[in-house]
């Protein structure tokens, strides 16, 4: 398996600089990217795309759970009551916006035009304060994994039989979960005030 972090000169830890790691990866990026390769025979391309590939920002939290404990996070974990608390937030106000832009597709009516205008206004709004709830959350997540740092920074070395133990692996899968849960919840708001706004 790749080591993304060794790949872009960085330790393994949960959280990383991200301006740091997106200067990284962009050098590395020119330097491997398959257009720069375009002359190339078919080998050197595949390579390339290859290469490029590996650098293509992932979740480096799986990752780094898969590179610790050897395998995958499992598919079904049990979920924190105030993250079920916010998915259900999310998911009752993208119906009801998902209602309101079905009832507007129906109407040809400028006077309803206008008012279905007003009303998408007012949806946008709770969007927008919904959209810094799980901004709040994705903070305080960040914030949680510049604290595990530390356990990473006090680990035993890296292919040491004891490293495990030293590890809250739990903790960062539950990480993991958490910004997977928000990346989901960010693009589902976003996508509705996009479409309120046409």
């Amino acid at each position: 398996m790749t080591d993304y972090f060794a790949l872009l000169h960085e330790p393994r830890r949960p959280w990383l600089d991200p301006e740091l790691l997106k200067a990284r990866f962009l050098a590395l990026s020119a330097e491997l990217h398959p257009d720069r390769v375009h002359g190339a025979s078919a080998a050197e391309k595949d390579s390339a795309n290859q290469r490029f590939v590996e650098l293509e920002p992932r979740d480096r939290l799986v990752h780094l759970l898969e590179l610790e404990s050897g395998e995958k996070p499992k598919k079904v974990q049990p979920i924190a009551a105030d993250t079920t608390e916010l998915a259900m937030e999310v998911g009752q106000l993208c119906r009801a916006v998902d209602s309101l832009i079905a009832e507007r597709a129906k109407v040809s009516s400028p006077l309803l035009k206008v008012q279905f205008f007003e009303r998408s206004l007012e949806w946008t709004e709770r969007l927008k304060a919904l959209h810094r709830k799980v901004e709040t959350r994705r903070e305080q997540s960040l914030d949680e994994l510049k604290r595990m740092n530390m356990a990473w920074e006090a680990a035993p070395a890296i292919g040491t039989d004891s490293r495990l133990n030293y590890l809250p692996l739990e903790k960062l899968d539950q990480a993991y979960r958490s910004f997977s849960y928000i990346s989901r919840w960010n693009e589902q708001v976003q996508e509705r005030m996009v479409q309120l706004s046409f």
